[in-house]
């Protein structure tokens, strides 16, 4: 597995140095404006190499027999629609409508191929949507799909949030339940985005693009459905280990529309995105970017990977982890003035 694991490190690192070259010549460069978390014009769409890579990881998963073949083609051709659609919106705008319908499509393709929700418990009690799993599914999957659209607006941050829930989330399933096939999967995502990384960590190189952050927001609903139906605590598992973006997005975007703001307009309310500018200065914000990717990081490893793996042993209850993982992180964003425009403060 170690070779593997090196092989997508390096194709992705290698692709990600092609594509910076590529996006140079061309000049397909990210331009900074007000709307904007970076001062210095910087390539975009590296994070192509991401779905390159992991698209073929996937494919010889399936090759291999570890999912039935019906829900492999399922899996790859919503994962590429939504990478596709992205990619077509980095050079030419998408209108929101086309860009949502095309994410359905591909939500619903998951949600088909691993039949909705499972039964799962929560303070002792089981729950069963039955039919009503597969709209929820199907929503959620949509939501996560944008979150890491939405989230991924400083340096580094998307690229370190995919490291660290799916080698926590890995080495859960691995040491916990036992699913080495399961755990190697997600290893294989980490080290495709570490690749990625060496090029995007602040101060970036090359942006991700939408291309590969909704590719990584649906491959992560894919992994959810996918290890929830292997055991339904892994449900728990990953609300908690995605607290970070899931509390930031929001609370923003409850904020935003509650001002009668519309959704899918570009800004940078959130909580990240002003930590960014407390904790640095136009127009030298790559050190910002460090420091807030840096606690991310540190959120995910030592707040929640403990509290993920008191869940997966059933030293606490899911739902009862799941609440204390959030309440810290949605005060956290509140005081982050998430949701908030900037032209309604003085700060």
């Amino acid at each position: 597995m170690i070779y593997f694991l090196a092989a997508a490190f390096l194709a992705t690192f290698c692709l990600t140095f092609l594509l910076r070259i590529y996006a140079l010549k061309r000049n397909i460069m990210d331009i900074p404006n007000m709307r904007s978390s970076h001062s210095i014009p910087t390539p975009r769409g590296g994070g192509v190499s991401i779905v390159v890579v992991f698209l073929l990881v996937l494919a010889g998963y399936f090759a291999e027999g570890w999912l039935p073949p019906t829900k492999g083609i399922l899996i790859l051709v919503a994962s590429f629609s939504v990478a596709l659609v992205g990619w077509f919106d980095d050079r030419n705008h998408i209108p929101a409508s086309v860009r949502l319908t095309i994410h359905l499509f591909s939500s619903a393709l998951i949600v088909y191929a691993f039949s909705g929700l499972p039964l799962f418990t929560a303070f002792g009690f089981e729950v069963d949507f039955s039919l009503a799993g597969y709209v929820i599914a199907l929503f959620a999957l949509v939501w996560i799909l944008n979150l890491f659209n939405f989230m991924d607006g400083i340096d580094g941050i998307a690229s370190s949030e995919t490291i660290t829930t799916t080698v926590v989330a890995g080495l859960i399933l691995y040491f916990v339940f036992g699913f080495a096939q399961a755990a190697y999967l997600h290893f294989l995502l980490a080290a495709s985005v570490m690749g990625f990384l060496v090029w995007n960590f602040p101060p970036a190189k090359i942006f991700m693009g939408d291309a590969a952050s909704g590719f990584l927001g649906l491959t992560h609903g894919m992994l959810i459905l996918y290890t929830t139906h292997l055991d339904p605590t892994m449900l728990w598992v990953w609300l908690i280990l995605l607290a970070v973006f899931i509390s930031d997005a929001s609370v923003t975007l409850f904020r935003r529309v509650a001002r009668g703001e519309k959704a899918h307009v570009a800004h940078r309310s959130h909580a990240y995105q002003w930590a960014s500018r407390m904790t640095g200065s136009y127009p030298k914000l790559t050190g910002s970017h460090t420091k807030v990717t840096l606690a991310v990081i540190a959120i995910n490893l030592v707040w929640l990977g403990p509290l993920a793996y008191l869940t997966a042993t059933t030293k606490i209850d899911g739902a009862l982890a799941t609440i204390i993982a959030y309440i810290p992180l949605i005060i956290l964003a509140i005081k982050l003035k998430a949701g908030i425009a900037e032209d309604s403060t003085s700060n």
